[in-house]
């Protein structure tokens, strides 16, 4: 990568971190009690200290920025013309709103899977889909399907100091080197804003990790959820189609990035069926909080998912290579890879109970 190009890059990703830190400083400096839901629930929040859930609005923020910036910067390049683009501004504007207006007013479970519903739709409509049949009608369904599962999967997994703004990081930084080993070092919107979303999440993680000062809120995880579902459809899912291999490919690459989020999602579900309860209501039974239960405290559970996420992210960026390397057979692996972490942690949720289970 030119000398130039990489210092552009650095700026949008410490641009992107200044900005993060500064915004959530604001944000604690001028409101205690904006974001706070349910206070006295400590059965569905894990602390039993109330704090703001106003990260995503530094992520929100902070991805208008770089639009901005990309504009003034990149003035010859008609952005505004991109559809895909539109699309993603469009559907990423919604998940916000649906987000904070959760925060701010709890709203109804129905209303806020209109939200998704109309995130993956616009998707959809402008241009962004997962090309896995092959087929216009099935492969849109997926992908507002998917657009359902992740902002809802990030939304589950944020229920412990640092845990969903630590695996989205890596799923991004996976994306990021997907799109440098698939188009080369050139500098475009798609890795600007991805950058600059990197550097967001570092300056969330300043206030997020344990102990921690804010949330995310579902500001942020409706919002980051939208996002990481475009750029694993546009970096991940859609890697097998650009190389003309099987589709599978492609989706276990995807699976074996978001291991951490996959496996939890999917012990919450299937713990909460067994019981005839709703996967979709709050509770201290996720993967996260049983290993609490066996002894371990919330630092040492980041430090978990961190590892998880690491090996994760190592795992994919392999795959990525070695399809495009044509192969892609060794992504075969990515499914062992995620069964083995989901055993692990589905094994230690039957194993260690919560004191009044």
């Amino acid at each position: 990568m030119p000398s130039a190009d990489l210092m552009q890059l650095s700026l949008f990703f410490i641009g992107g971190v200044l900005l993060s830190l500064l915004v959530n400083k604001l944000l604690l400096s001028f409101s205690r009690s904006l974001g706070i839901r349910n206070k006295n629930d400590v059965i569905v929040r894990w602390s039993n200290e109330s704090k703001p859930s106003l990260g995503g609005i530094s992520m929100y923020v902070t991805f208008v920025f770089s639009i901005l910036a990309f504009a003034g910067f990149y003035s010859n390049l008609s952005l505004f013309d991109n559809l895909k683009f539109l699309g993603l501004l469009t559907a990423a504007s919604v998940a916000f709103l649906v987000g904070i207006s959760d925060d701010a007013y709890n709203t109804k479970p129905l209303l806020k899977l209109t939200g998704q519903i109309l995130c993956g739709v616009i998707l959809v409509l402008t241009g962004t889909t997962i090309d896995l049949f092959h087929e216009v009608y099935s492969d849109s369904l997926i992908t507002i399907f998917w657009v359902i599962i992740l902002m809802n999967s990030l939304n589950m997994l944020d229920n412990m100091d640092g845990i969903t703004a630590t695996v989205t990081f890596f799923v991004l930084t996976v994306c990021c080197v997907s799109y440098f080993i698939f188009n080369g070092f050139n500098i475009d919107f798609w890795i600007v804003i991805l950058i600059a979303q990197l550097g967001a999440i570092i300056g969330f993680l300043r206030y997020n990790i344990y102990p921690s000062k804010m949330f995310m809120g579902d500001a942020g995880s409706q919002f980051i959820g939208l996002f990481v579902a475009f750029f694993s459809i546009q970096g991940l899912w859609n890697t097998s189609a650009e190389l003309e291999i099987p589709a599978w490919s492609g989706m276990l690459v995807v699976l074996t990035a978001l291991t951490p989020a996959a496996a939890d999602t999917l012990t919450v579900i299937i713990n909460r069926l067994k019981k005839g309860q709703s996967p979709m209501v709050g509770g201290k039974d996720h993967t996260t909080h049983h290993l609490v239960y066996k002894g371990l405290n919330d630092l040492q559970v980041w430090k978990v998912f961190l590892t998880i996420s690491v090996i994760s992210s190592l795992i994919s960026i392999l795959f990525i290579i070695a399809m495009h390397n044509d192969l892609h057979i060794v992504s075969m692996f990515g499914l062992i890879f995620f069964l083995l972490i989901f055993y692990r942690l589905y094994r230690n949720t039957q194993k260690y109970k919560a004191p009044n289970d």
